[in-house]
């Protein structure tokens, strides 16, 4: 159902609110480069110093700015159960896709606790889930034999998969029909060899019809084609996580592309200058900056 390149959507702030107007231009510049689906309000949407007024906002204005031109899965996860149902019911409400849900975060539930958690979403909301296993974010993984039986919900459709070990993934492909999607650019062609399926994306935020080429490229079985975008992808994607936290780094790269500020909410902070040198670069090399 989601497959390829789906941005992980960055939101823009100006004098310390959310610019909408931004957000819908960076929307038409997704959708017009080819992106196979926008997802915004996770980790790179900030949502963590949203308020729920404001997440919503932005989850109505990015699915009124797509217009049904290409799926929107809506970041409407929390540590909380009820929370999450709330956020997820009035993402369907308003015309979202579908939904991504993250791990609780900070709570540390137990395999059962995490399938109990997912189960009551997805019984609660009739909307396709893409269950989100990020262990760094979350300080839990959630094991393969858990996401198996999740997946025998008729909702949760797909994983998007940071845990950063392909055996995992590999253990997932075999005991589940569930779609895999990369959470790490780097890793999405490794991924993609053991049964991933694409990607969500931030990387893409910036370079959207790259990354859909890769995505095509193994959807289509052409992997010599995949692994040339893979290389030359490389350095960039990695920056994007090694230079600072995501989303600093995309959003510093943003800034400097002249897409949008590098405003950002505490606790987050800007890239140091230093930092900020070394990004320039990455992107000179690259050649989107001159």
């Amino acid at each position: 159902m989601f497959t390829g390149s789906l941005v992980a959507l960055v939101t823009p702030f100006a004098d310390g609110v959310v610019d909408y107007e931004t957000l819908r231009e960076l929307v038409d510049f997704q959708v017009e480069s080819g992106t196979d689906g926008i997802v915004p309000v996770g980790t790179t949407g900030e949502c963590p110093t949203l308020t729920n007024e404001e997440h919503k906002e932005v989850i109505k204005v990015v699915v009124q700015a797509v217009a049904g031109r290409v799926p929107v899965i809506a970041g409407t996860g929390s540590n909380s159960t009820q929370e999450a149902i709330e956020l997820t019911r009035f993402a369907r409400e308003i015309g979202a896709d579908g939904s991504l849900q993250v791990l609780p975060y900070y709570n540390k539930p137990t395999q059962e606790g995490m399938y109990q958690h997912f189960a009551a979403i997805a019984e609660a909301v009739d909307i396709p889930i893409v269950i989100y296993n990020i262990p760094g974010r979350c300080g839990v993984n959630m094991e393969p034999r858990t996401v198996a039986k999740l997946a025998e919900l008729d909702n949760i459709v797909a994983i998007k998969e940071a845990s950063g070990q392909l055996d995992q993934v590999s253990e997932i492909a075999l005991s589940c029909n569930l779609t895999i999607l990369s959470g790490d650019d780097s890793l999405t062609l490794p991924i993609a060899s053991v049964g991933g399926k694409g990607v969500i994306s931030v990387v893409a935020n910036i370079i959207p019809t790259d990354v859909k080429a890769m995505t095509d490229a193994i959807l289509e079985g052409d992997f010599a084609a995949a692994r040339q975008w893979h290389n030359k992808l490389f350095p960039l994607s990695k920056a994007m996580l090694s230079l600072a936290t995501n989303p600093i780094p995309i959003k510093s790269a943003m800034s400097l592309l002249q897409m949008c500020s590098e405003e950002m909410r505490l606790p987050m902070v800007n890239l140091t200058p230093g930092k900020k040198e070394q990004l320039a670069q990455i992107l000179k090399d690259y050649g989107l900056l001159h």
